[in-house]
C-alpha cells in the first residue's frame, strides 16, 4: 500500500508513511472487508459511512503538516482511522462525529491501540467545529461541505491549517485554508469525492435524501473499474 499507492503518487513525507505503514488498517472496517483492507479504495462501514481511500488519508494528513504536539480537530470520525493516523504523528486530536454509536465504537479501537489518551471523540455537529476547544493548530474535515463551514477558519491558531473538500455532490476540491492573522490563504489541492457534511454548515440532510454518495476518494488516483 505505501509504496505502490502513496509514495508512487507523490506522498513524500517519511512520517505520514511510516504511520501508515504500521497501523493495522484491517481494525477500522467490518470483518467481512478485511481481505480488501489495503485496497487502493474508499470502503463502506455502519450507517453509510466509509473509510477513505488511502491514498486520500495521506494526502489530507501530509497537507495538515503535522508535528508532535499539535491540537487537531477532526471533523467526521468514523471508524477512527484518520484520528489514529493523527495521534500515531503525536497530535493531540479531538474527532467529532454525528453519528453515537460510530462515535463508541471508534473510541473502543483507539483505546484497543492506547491511542485512547491522544484523541477524544465527542458526539455532536462538527459543521460548526467545537469553539470550546479551540484555537487548533489544524482542522482536518472529512466529508464534503457546499462551501468552507464559516465557523471554522476563525477557530485556528495563526499559522494554523483547514483541510476540507469543498463543492456539489459529484465532485469537490480539496481546499486548505491557512491562516495568517486575520488574512486567510485559499489554495485548491486537487478533485476529490466525499460522502457529504450534514450539519448547520453543511448540506441539509432533508436536500441529500437517499442520494447515493461514494467514499473519499482522489479523482486523480481512483483506481478505473468496469461501471
Amino acid at each position: 500500500m505505501v509504496d505502490r499507492q502513496l509514495r508512487h503518487r507523490g506522498i513524500a513525507d517519511e512520517r505520514v508513511l511510516a504511520v501508515m505503514a504500521s497501523l493495522p488498517r484491517e481494525l477500522f472496517i467490518p470483518p467481512k472487508l478485511e481481505a480488501h483492507a489495503y485496497m487502493d479504495d474508499a470502503l463502506p462501514i455502519d450507517l453509510g459511512q466509509t473509510i477513505s481511500q488511502p491514498y486520500m488519508v495521506a494526502r489530507m494528513t501530509e497537507l495538515l503538516q503535522p508535528t508532535p504536539g499539535m491540537h487537531v480537530l477532526e471533523v467526521g470520525t468514523g471508524s477512527g482511522y484518520q484520528a489514529a493516523v493523527l495521534a500515531r504523528l503525536g497530535c493531540s486530536v479531538v474527532s467529532i462525529e454525528r453519528h453515537a454509536p460510530l462515535a463508541d465504537a471508534a473510541r473502543d479501537r483507539l483505546e484497543g491501540l492506547e491511542l485512547g489518551g491522544s484523541v477524544r471523540v465527542v458526539v455532536g455537529d462538527g459543521s460548526v467545529g467545537r469553539p470550546e476547544d479551540a484555537p487548533f493548530d489544524a482542522i482536518i474535515v472529512t466529508a464534503a461541505a457546499p462551501v468552507v463551514p464559516r465557523l471554522l477558519p476563525g477557530q485556528l491558531s495563526d499559522g494554523g491549517r483547514l483541510v476540507v473538500p469543498v463543492g456539489p455532490s459529484q465532485r469537490q476540491e480539496l481546499t486548505l485554508v491557512t491562516r495568517h492573522g486575520d488574512d486567510f490563504e485559499t489554495r485548491d489541492c486537487g478533485g476529490c469525492v466525499f460522502v457529504p457534511l450534514l450539519g448547520a454548515a453543511g448540506f441539509r440532510e432533508a436536500a441529500v435524501g437517499r442520494r447515493k454518495w461514494p467514499g473519499r476518494q482522489s479523482l486523480r488516483s481512483r483506481p478505473e473499474r468496469p461501471e
